[in-house]
């Protein structure tokens, strides 16, 4: 069975409804009364049967205890929805209200409108009238009009619709939950990553978050002193042995370890994946031992392992722990992944976080390491690149928090899939624990031994790149590029993986191309990507980030996303509408970070 919890301190946030009313009584009012409440329940009804929170448990929406018509109506529901903790605001209508005295004025909530779009009565007149007044406010605001009139009784919601709902809800509860929780970084700056130089006033500004440091010397204390659940160790080991095989040292025979000092450092590793989970979420069995300040925790959404090179050059490498804690599996069975960044990447770390908020998926940590242009390929294995891989690709590749996920062995209608954990069956993961090999780390890097997942991402899955970066005088933005990885035939894929750490874990990505701007060409993405790490999300999820990401006020450099799908605050289009990249700079610039002074 999943294990299905609210790891975190707090209530769960939920989506709060607001419908929205002509307040004109003696006859407006009570003939509207009935569809505006039902437009209300319809809308709670599909938010629940839809959606899930990232750890799997239900989306709770609260509904104003009376439609709202008025600011002392509007004033009710606003305590109602602090007294429950609703994190995201959404207003419905099927008709004119008074704009400004019924709008939501809470500056730190995600907010949207449907207005219904019905001859009847003019909710989208309401809808105009209510965005221009969230505008002028500076309260920006998503709006929602179906395309197609509908009939006054109609009670369904158009798929047009649906999508937007879904859309703003997900990206609102993502805000939402990072709003108050921590990024932990254990450890510091690895080998002068700019994105391990955390960065405090954007975690603030921009997410809600705040920022959590523990030295790596902390995990050397707790497993000396024994601080971890010892029960939980013994099997954690036995389930290591059982299914976790060991891959080819690849080592120079002066620098292999004996077998002794291997499986020591199995223990180790198998201890420090404790150790930082217990980190990161707190774990009651400690107090049982006697540690209750250790049992709290750091109520860390996300974290990262600096690693490299102080710790690495004397003791185990964090691959397993890393791996591990980003599979949405282990030895207690399917569980929601944690968030933890290789190198205390942060940024990649929320990149991740992002992904994982909006899929509910385990995401994979690469660097974005080598371009192969079709050319290349031919000269090196004297193979032709066919199919998606026709106009070459990227090698997706890293020693750490590559999730077993991503081996492509979870399967849905026959296809390669990464599944919410809640989905993942017994079975599936088996077949990614049995394609997966745990190689003895490459000495030459790791001083200290430790040993890394072996596989390649089978099976050909539609995934979107991500990559926050921080620019001076800029700020935060985000780049994302929609594709597909790739299943190599196999005499390519051996050849081209001999040439870097084949005791790495390999995925093969192509990018949608669209022939013009930094997706001209693959080369061209792989020439203005940000960083030297990227986060990977099953699915094509390029139109929720944006959507998401607008809430913060991050504007989006480099994306692949259709124009039709993106989704964006109604306020935007005062920006620009011929050009949407620049208005989306300007208009986050105008309105500054979301919890930040502009």
């Amino acid at each position: 069975m999943p294990n299905i919890q609210k790891r975190l301190p707090g209530r769960l946030p939920k989506v709060g409804i607001r419908p929205i009313i002509d307040g004109r009584r003696k006859g407006i009012r009570e003939s509207l009364e009935e569809q505006t409440m039902r437009m209300a329940k319809s809308t709670a009804d599909l938010i629940c049967k839809k959606l899930r929170h990232s750890n799997g448990l239900p989306v709770e929406c609260v509904i104003s205890d009376t439609t709202i018509g008025g600011v002392a109506e509007a004033a009710r529901c606003a305590d109602k929805f602090i007294q429950e903790g609703v994190g995201v605001s959404l207003s419905v209508t099927p008709c004119w209200c008074y704009g400004m005295e019924t709008i939501d004025m809470d500056p730190l909530i995600p907010k949207a409108i449907w207005g219904f779009n019905g001859t009847e009565r003019p909710g989208a007149v309401y809808l105009s009238a209510a965005l221009a007044g969230h505008d002028q406010a500076g309260l920006p605001a998503f709006g929602i009009y179906g395309k197609d009139v509908q009939d006054q009784n109609d009670n369904s919601i158009p798929k047009d619709v649906e999508q937007k709902l879904l859309q703003f809800t997900k990206a609102g509860l993502a805000v939402a939950t990072m709003r108050g929780k921590s990024y932990l970084s254990i450890g510091s700056v690895s080998m002068g990553i700019a994105g391990s130089q955390i960065d405090p006033s954007f975690f603030q500004d921009y997410l809600g978050m705040r920022n959590e440091y523990v030295d790596m010397t902390e995990i050397i204390r707790r497993i000396e002193e024994e601080i971890y659940d010892k029960e939980e160790y013994e099997r954690a080991l036995h389930w290591v042995k059982e299914n976790c095989k060991e891959g080819e040292d690849r080592n120079r025979e002066d620098l292999k370890h004996y077998r002794p000092q291997k499986d020591a450092e199995w223990e180790m590793v198998i201890k420090m994946t404790l150790i930082a989970r217990d980190l990161m979420v707190g774990n009651p069995k400690l107090t049982e031992l006697g540690f209750t300040e250790e049992a709290e925790g750091h109520n860390a959404l996300a974290a990262g392992f600096q690693g490299q090179r102080q710790w690495t050059d004397h003791f185990p490498n964090g691959d397993f722990m890393e791996t591990i804690l980003n599979t949405s599996f282990d030895w207690n069975g399917t569980r929601e992944t944690f968030v933890f960044a290789t190198e205390n990447d942060s940024l990649n770390g929320i990149s991740m976080l992002f992904n994982h908020l909006l899929t509910d998926r385990a995401q994979i940590f690469s660097d974005i390491r080598t371009y192969w242009s079709p050319e290349a390929v031919k000269r090196v294995t004297g193979k032709e690149l066919t199919g998606l891989a026709k106009d070459g690709m990227l090698h997706l590749i890293n020693s750490g928090a590559t999730t077993l996920d991503a081996t492509g062995k979870q399967k849905e209608d026959g296809k390669s899939t990464m599944k919410p954990f809640w989905k993942i069956t017994e079975e599936e993961v088996k077949r990614c624990l049995k394609n997966t090999k745990w190689s003895p780390a490459n000495l030459e890097y790791f001083r200290g031994g430790g040993y890394s997942s072996t596989f390649y991402t089978q099976g050909i899955m539609p995934v979107t790149m991500v990559r926050i970066n921080l620019v001076k005088g800029l700020g935060p933005v985000l780049q994302i590029a929609e594709g597909y990885t790739v299943d190599l035939p196999s005499e390519i894929h051996h050849i081209l993986d001999e040439r870097t750490d084949p005791t790495w874990p390999t995925t093969w990505f192509a990018p949608i191309l669209t022939g013009k701007g930094a997706f001209r060409d693959v080369y061209s993405v792989m020439n203005n990507w940000g960083a030297n790490h990227g986060a990977i999300s099953y699915g094509h999820i390029g139109k929720d980030l944006i959507t998401l990401t607008s809430m913060l006020r991050i504007p989006v450099v480099m994306h692949n996303v259709e124009e039709e799908k993106i989704f964006r605050p109604k306020t935007w289009a005062s920006f620009g509408t011929s050009d949407l990249e620049g208005a989306d700079f300007r208009a986050c610039a105008n309105f500054g970070p979301l919890y930040g002074k502009k």
